[in-house]
This record gives structure tokens, C-alpha cells and sequence, in this order.
């Protein structure tokens, strides 16, 4: 019979204090767009801790409250300074926990988090506390509905920071007491809830003796309350990004963003004709155009071989500058916004001044463009976690591969204006077509014109090649002088059965 008990007041009494953990799910960074190399944490005051049953009350004023489904740890024993071997003999009881806040404080608080999520009651923990001895660590399950629908659902299989390497890792400068709580990090479908509904969030698990054990379902409800937020101090504020990051994506905050993006001139027909030609070909006909800079060049590709046409949208850095990284690197920022905003058989071309000492472009980012159904991204920047992006269907042409995160030498700046990549200006709704020879620009009201007229030249230069083979002089076929330029007519108009 396994010891199980109801969470109550007595427990809340006992947090000492509570420490959250900002990243911890691999399905939760990719929404965000970064993996953290180590736990990053904030602190919340006891009394931002409520239980089972309890009102989640939303200020006037506020819009986004947000939810949170989550693993609650309870520390059983002193830790300090312990070894990670150690640590989990420490957790005294495991629980639910809805780790909500309000979004529309956090421009506020830094990244502290103390305002947004630390109002009185938010967190509610409980019903039941399962003992963390009994349980498996790495087997356990969080879900989270929103009026009975299933809004969240993972486990802490996944998890980038096993919650052993938590205790550890705070422990080693700060002392944990019987009843501090460690809130350990939500998976993806975090979202925004509304006076009215009911949120419930469940933790289970099985035992070591084949047993299974749950909190049962954490139930509180979100009410409107009378409290008026006093001008003391800083007020609610939500811009479109804050509203895309509470609620999880564009579509769920109701934001249609403003496409300015033209429409792409690509037919399935127009792209199978790029295809079937090499960028060789298609040089030659934009250099007939009078077109001699329209080659991105000094890139490596991850999938060399790959050839890939698509539509140009682009993305630009400028110089690293300490102040406008902060202001503009964090967040949704506008490498976020461009990556998100990619459609089928787009091309993400970025403008990163040819500046090879950071990565532009990661495996989280290069994924989502992958999932989208972009046809490639380009940098001319680094690359980051060049193994696993090589490793991705979608290819990916970079300066080099580089370890360095991107504010070392970059802030994203803007979407879907012209730039200029590897030496070549990029217009988006551009036509961009890679192969084994390297990347060609051509221009949208150009495409149709170059594919069609590179088509009849590879023809021609097949026809050449079959003559050559024949044992024939290049001299005067290489081009084609009016003898066999008569006869590759001839070749044409008999059809492709009656050719020499």
C-alpha cells in the first residue's frame, strides 16, 4: 500500500521558497526557438502558492493569463551542495502544479517574473502528493485541460534537465529546506485562460513495484476580480509578440500578421522546369539578361548534391550592439518571425553581412522551417549544430559551422526586405534555385523567360554532347556554326525519334 496524502495548508505554510525553472521541456524550447545548454531558474515568493479548488483571480485590466501544466517537487531533507547521485533522495513528495501568471506584467520584470508570477494564489499545487521515493523520476506524466479538453500532454522522459540535476545544481549555493517547492518546467501547449474556465492539471506515474499513483486532477477556475491595479507601479501591457508568446502561436492569439509578401510566381509546371535545368544554365541566360551579379556565392551546403527552387523571403541582421539586443534579440524576435511566418517552398535567404563568427542558424530553427515545408534556408552567417541540421531533410547552404550563439555578433532585425546574401542582392518573391554548382538569384518577372530558354539550351547542348560523342570536332559545333546549326533544326523539327 503506497503512502499517499492530500495536499493542504500545512504545505503551503512550509515553503520556505519556491524556485521555477524557466526552460525544461524539449517540446516547450522548440516553440521558443532556443535549447539551453544549462537550468536557468527564477524565484517566486511562498505566498504566490495556492491549492486545489482555489480561485485563479485576474485583475482588471490584465488579458493574458496564462496556464501552466507542471511537475512540483517538494524537498523532503536539507540539501546542500549535493551530489547529483544524491540529489533525488532529497525530493520528499512530487505533485501538480499550474504555474500561472499574467502575461501582461512580464515586460516589467526583466525576466524576474516576480510581478507576472508571483501574485498571491496563482500557483495552485496539489490535490494529492505522491511519495518521490515511490515513483520513477523520468516516468512520469503531465497533462493539463482547459474545460475538459487536453491542452498539454508529455512526460518527464524528455526532459533537458532531469530534476536530480536540479537539486543538485541549486543546491550548490543555496541551502534547500524541508518544504521548498521546485516548479520544473511546462511542455508545449502553455496557453491563456479565461474567466470562466476551468483549468486541471494531473501528474502519474508508476512505482518501483509495478504500482501507479496520481495526484488526481489539480481543478481551479479562472474569475474576474475587482482588483484594480494602482498606477504605484507598473501597469498591463501586451504587445502582438507578448500575445503570440502567452497563447502559444499566432493562430491561437487570433493574430493574422500582415502579409506584405508577395504572391510567389512558382506553378508546380515553373518549378519542375528550374529542376530539370543546372544553375550553369540558368547563369548563362541571366548573364544574356545582362545579369552578372545573381550568384550567392562562398557558402558550404549541409547536403551537398541537394537541388532545391523556391521562393525568396529573407531575413536580416545588423552588427552586434549590447543595448538593441536586449531590446531586440529576446523574445519573438524577427528571426523568429520569419522562420514562423515560411510557407511551402520558401527559402529563407539571410542577410548576416557575411559575418562567419556566430551561428544564424540552429537545429530548432532549421526543424521548424523544416515542418513548415520550406525548401532550404540560406546564410551567409554560421551555422550552428551543423551535425544535426546535415542531418535534416530540408538543406541549408552557411559560411561555415560555428558553435558561438547569434548575440555575439548579430541582432535580428527586420523580414521581407531586400538584402543582400553571399555578394548578391535578394529581393523577396525572388525565384532561388541551388545545386551541386552553387545558387542563382533570378527575378520573378525573369523566371518564367530564363527556365523557359534554359530548357531549349540544355536541349541543345544534349544534342551537342551526342555529336561529340560521335566523334565529332568540337570546333565549329561548340557553339554551333550555320552547318550544324542547320542540322540541329532539322534534328527539331523531325522529332526526337528521327534524330541522327
Amino acid at each position: 500500500m503506497h503512502h499517499q496524502e492530500q495536499l493542504g495548508q500545512d504545505i503551503i505554510d512550509a515553503a520556505g521558497k519556491v524556485i521555477a525553472v524557466h526552460l525544461n521541456y524539449p517540446s516547450r524550447a522548440a516553440q521558443r526557438g532556443r535549447t539551453p545548454a544549462n537550468p536557468s531558474y527564477f524565484l517566486k515568493p511562498a505566498t504566490s502558492l495556492g491549492l486545489d479548488g482555489a480561485e485563479l483571480a485576474r485583475p482588471q485590466g490584465v488579458e493574458a493569463l496564462t496556464v501552466e501544466g507542471e511537475v512540483a517537487l517538494v524537498i523532503g531533507s536539507r540539501a546542500r551542495n549535493v551530489a547529483l547521485e544524491d540529489a533525488w533522495a532529497h525530493v520528499g513528495s512530487v505533485t501538480a502544479a499550474n504555474d500561472a501568471g499574467f502575461a501582461d506584467l512580464r515586460w516589467a520584470d526583466k525576466g524576474s517574473n516576480l510581478r507576472s508570477k508571483g501574485a498571491d494564489g496563482i500557483a495552485p499545487i496539489g490535490p494529492a502528493l505522491l511519495p518521490a521515493q515511490e515513483v520513477d523520476p523520468a516516468n512520469l506524466r503531465v497533462r493539463m485541460w482547459i474545460n475538459g479538453e487536453l491542452t498539454q500532454d508529455d512526460t518527464t522522459s524528455t526532459l533537458i534537465f532531469p530534476f536530480a540535476q536540479l537539486v543538485a545544481d541549486l543546491s550548490r549555493l543555496m541551502t534547500l529546506e524541508p518544504g521548498d517547492v521546485i516548479l520544473t518546467g511546462t511542455p508545449a501547449g502553455a496557453t491563456v485562460a479565461q474567466p470562466g474556465d476551468l483549468v486541471e492539471v494531473e501528474v502519474d506515474g508508476a512505482t518501483h513495484d509495478g504500482g501507479h499513483l496520481t495526484t488526481g486532477r489539480l481543478a481551479n477556475k479562472v474569475v474576474q476580480s475587482s482588483l484594480v491595479l494602482s498606477p504605484v507601479g507598473a501597469l498591463p501591457k501586451l504587445t502582438d509578440a507578448d500575445r503570440i508568446d502567452a497563447w502559444g502561436s499566432a493562430e491561437a492569439a487570433g493574430i493574422t500578421p500582415a502579409d506584405s509578401r508577395p504572391a510567389s510566381i512558382l506553378t508546380p509546371e515553373l518549378t519542375e522546369k528550374l529542376k530539370s535545368v543546372g544553375t550553369a544554365t540558368l547563369s548563362v541566360q541571366l548573364r544574356r539578361r545582362g545579369m552578372q551579379n545573381c550568384h550567392i556565392e562562398g557558402l558550404i551546403p549541409t547536403k551537398p548534391g541537394a537541388k532545391v527552387v523556391g521562393t525568396a523571403r529573407t531575413l536580416r541582421y545588423i552588427p552586434a550592439r549590447e543595448d538593441l539586443f536586449k531590446e531586440f534579440g529576446g523574445g519573438y524576435n524577427a528571426q523568429k518571425r520569419a522562420v514562423d511566418s515560411l510557407r511551402p517552398g520558401d527559402i529563407l535567404v539571410m542577410d548576416a553581412r557575411g559575418e562567419k563568427g556566430s551561428g544564424t542558424l540552429g537545429d530548432v530553427l532549421a526543424l521548424r522551417a523544416q515542418v513548415l515545408g520550406a525548401a532550404a534556408v540560406i546564410t551567409d552567417g554560421g551555422i550552428r549544430d551543423f551535425g544535426p541540421v546535415s542531418a535534416m531533410d530540408i538543406p541549408a547552404w552557411g559560411a561555415n559551422a560555428h558553435p558561438a550563439v547569434l548575440g555575439r555578433r548579430h541582432v535580428p532585425w527586420s523580414v521581407d526586405e531586400t538584402v543582400a546574401c553571399g555578394g548578391a542582392a535578394v529581393v523577396p518573391g525572388d525565384v532561388i534555385v541551388g545545386d551541386e554548382d552553387g545558387l542563382v538569384v533570378i527575378p520573378a518577372n525573369l523566371a518564367e523567360e530564363v527556365a523557359d530558354d534554359a530548357v531549349a539550351q540544355e536541349r541543345e547542348e544534349a544534342w551537342v554532347a551526342e555529336r561529340v560523342a560521335e566523334g565529332n570536332a568540337v570546333d565549329g559545333l561548340f557553339p554551333m556554326n550555320a552547318a550544324w546549326r542547320a542540322k540541329y533544326e532539322e534534328s527539331l523539327a523531325a522529332g526526337p525519334e528521327d534524330q541522327p
